[in-house]
């Protein structure tokens, strides 16, 4: 990761959320996918579109992930909001505490954070798949 001092914890927080988090898998690719089509990160989206499917995504969620559709996902509703205020309103966080425990929205805004840092590196440095060009 060009950062040897700081990308082992990077990977740690990463490998944390991806084996550890609280979210149920779906529920957490379908936030990871959603930071990734906002901030253009074809990388990202690659994988954890691939990782979606295999935790049992449906196309429907997929596609609400990347068009931003957020009728029924409170989690996506919630979402956009992290990634362009930087918080919840009052109402937002109510939402969502009806469908997620707390120590689940804690681990969603961690989530959605690490994962902007993660974008922010792979969309800085032109980390594409194989055979892409980066838009950037």
């Amino acid at each position: 990761m060009h950062s040897p001092e700081l990308a082992p914890g990077m990977l740690q927080l990463a490998d944390a959320i991806l084996r550890g988090s609280s979210l149920p898998d779906q529920l957490r690719e379908l936030v990871i996918v959603r930071v990734g089509h906002v901030y253009q990160a074809p990388y990202e989206l690659h994988h954890h579109e691939s990782i979606g499917r295999l935790v049992g995504m449906s196309q429907a969620a997929l596609a609400a992930a990347v068009g931003g559709s957020s009728e029924g996902l409170a989690v996506l509703r919630c979402t956009d909001p992290l990634l362009s205020r930087h918080t919840l309103s009052e109402a937002e966080r109510a939402e969502v505490l009806e469908f997620l425990s707390v120590g689940q929205l804690s681990d969603l805004v961690i989530t959605v954070g690490c994962y902007q840092l993660v974008r922010n590196f792979l969309n800085t440095i032109g980390v594409t798949t194989e055979g892409e060009t980066s838009p950037y």
